[in-house]
C-alpha cells in the first residue's frame, strides 16, 4: 500500500498539507519519524526519512514514550506471573534499553563524563562527543539503573506498569521542554535536525500526551493523585537542576543533555511514587 504525501510539508516554508486526510497522514508520518529516531521499532516503508520531517517530529517524543512504556509493561506483566518481581523489573528494564537502543542512557553517561571531567564549555562538549565511557559515565549509569530497578522492584506489583506508563511520556515531555525553550549549542550532531526550536503548539501537543497519561493513571485509580503530584514535582526538580547546570556550564543543551534529562527525571518520578507508597506503609 502506497500513501501519497506532500514531498516536504514544512509550515515554516509555507508548505503544509491541505485537508483533514492529508493532515492526518502528515501527523502520522511525524509520529513514525519520531519512533524511527528514538527506537529500534520497525516503521512502515512509506514513512521514509528526511531531516525536514524530523525537525517537526519532536512533538511526538512523549508519544514514543507511551509506546515504550506499553511494551515494557507487557514484558513486566508476562514475566511477573512466573518470576520474582525484581527479575521481572530487571528484564523489563532491559527490554526498554533494547527497544530504544540505549539512546537516552548513552546520553546520560556522556553528560556524566563531560560535566564531571571537563571545566571549559568546549572541553565538556569534546568529552561528551567521545564514544569512550569514562569513570564518571560508568559510575553514573550503573547508579542510575540500580536506582531505577530498585524503585520499580519496591513498588506494589500492581503499580509497576502504571509507573512506567506515567514516567516514560512525562520524562520525555520534560526533555522536550529543552528543545522548546533552550538553545542547541553544538554546530553539528545527530540530534541537530530534531533540536530546531519547537513552537508553542508543538510543545502543547507533547505536553498533552503527558497529561493524558497522568489522567489515565489517576482516573483509573492505578496511582493516587497525591503520588502523581509528588512524582511530577520531583521530575520537575530534576529537570530544573540539569537545565541550570547546562546553562551555566555550556550555555544551552546538546542531544546528550536531552537523554540525561529524560533519564534523571524518569528516576525522580519513580522515587516520588515510591516515597508516597513508603509513607503510606509507615504512617
Amino acid at each position: 500500500m502506497t500513501i501519497q504525501l506532500p514531498p516536504h510539508p514544512d509550515p515554516e516554508q509555507g508548505i503544509s498539507p491541505r485537508g483533514w486526510r492529508a493532515q492526518l497522514c502528515y501527523q502520522l508520518r511525524l509520529f513514525f519519524i519520531a519512533l524511527q529516531f528514538f527506537t529500534r521499532l520497525p516503521t512502515p516503508r512509506w514513512v521514509g526519512f528526511d531531516a525536514v520531517w524530523l525537525r517537526h517530529a519532536s512533538r511526538y517524543f512523549p508519544a514514543v514514550g507511551v509506546v515504550v512504556a506499553l511494551l515494557c509493561s507487557l514484558v513486566y506483566s508476562l514475566l511477573a506471573w512466573c518470576l520474582p518481581q525484581l527479575l521481572a523489573v530487571l528484564l523489563a528494564t532491559a527490554a526498554g534499553i533494547y527497544i530504544t537502543g540505549a539512546l537516552h542512557e548513552d546520553g546520560f553517561a556522556d553528560v556524566c563524563d563531560g560535566f564531571g571531567g571537563g571545566v571549559q564549555p568546549q572541553r565538556v562538549m569534546e568529552i561528551m562527543r567521545d564514544s569512550r565511557v569514562g569513570a564518571f559515565g560508568a559510575i553514573g549509569i550503573v547508579m542510575l539503573l540500580a536506582i531505577k530497578i530498585a524503585c520499580l522492584a519496591c513498588l506494589p506489583t500492581a503499580q509497576v506498569a502504571p509507573a512506567l506508563l506515567l514516567a516514560h511520556p512525562l520524562s520525555r515531555c520534560l526533555a522536550s521542554a529543552l528543545i522548546w525553550r533552550m538553545k542547541y549549542v553544538r554546530e553539528e550532531g545527530k540530534a541537530k535536525p530534531l533540536a530546531q526550536q519547537m513552537n508553542g503548539l508543538e510543545f502543547a501537543i507533547a505536553a498533552l500526551t503527558a497529561v493524558v497519561s497522568v489522567i489515565v493513571c489517576a482516573g483509573l485509580g492505578w496511582l493516587s493523585l497525591s503520588s502523581i503530584l509528588l512524582a511530577l514535582l520531583l521530575g520537575l526538580a530534576a529537570t530544573f537542576f540539569l537545565v541550570r547546570l547546562f546553562r551555566r556550564r555550556i550555555g544551552g543543551y546538546t542531544g546528550d543533555c536531552l537523554g540525561a534529562v529524560q533519564q534523571l527525571s524518569e528516576v525522580a518520578i519513580y522515587l516520588g511514587l515510591l516515597a508516597k507508597v513508603s509513607s503510606a506503609v509507615y504512617s
